[in-house]
């Protein structure tokens, strides 16, 4: 029989599990939205005046991505350890799942702090990008940190859905507690 503390434990811990699922399902839906729907859609030729203001959207896009993205790693980090505290006694900081979104925590507060102001600012420098030659030095860096921003942004997606399926495994081993 579950005593009055037991029961008042398990709707908390269904709640819980319902935050950390959101907050993933918030991140990655973001990732994938701005890079399967978002980008493809602006960049589509003709539908914008210039490839410059597309650019512009999706530069914007993704700074708004990236502080919703370490909101929702700093909730599931912290309703991750919540929950484990209560399901196991220790909130198991160096479980898997919470390891996976610490990376990704990372990836995104480098790219958002470290290679987008870069960008932005060799954009704000060369004014439209694609009117700069190739070959020229400030694009060539331009183009290798947009390399490294698609990079960034897709390794946070694999992550994401180890994370989430890292999370999924935990509850279902977990059982309905």
């Amino acid at each position: 029989m579950i005593g009055s503390a037991g029961a008042a434990i398990i709707p908390l811990m269904s709640f819980l599990r319902f935050v950390m699922l959101l907050s993933l399902v918030v991140w990655l839906g973001g990732v994938i939205f701005l890079a399967f729907v978002l980008a493809p859609t602006v960049f589509s030729p003709g539908l914008l005046p210039t490839r410059h203001l597309a650019g512009t959207i999706v530069g914007r896009s993704l700074d708004l991505l990236h502080y919703m993205s370490i909101v929702s790693g700093i909730v599931f980090l912290v309703a991750s350890m919540l929950y484990s505290r209560m399901a196991a006694g220790s909130a198991r900081p160096l479980a898997a799942r919470n390891l996976l979104i610490a990376l990704m925590l990372l990836l995104t507060a480098i790219s958002q702090f470290a290679i987008s102001p870069r960008m932005h600012a060799l954009r704000a420098k060369v004014g439209v990008i694609d009117n700069v030659p190739l070959d020229n030095p400030l694009r060539l860096e331009f183009d290798r940190l947009h390399v490294w921003s698609e990079n960034f942004e897709k390794a946070v997606l694999v992550l994401g859905l180890a994370a989430l399926y890292t999370t999924a495994q935990a509850f279902w081993r977990e059982g309905d507690r």
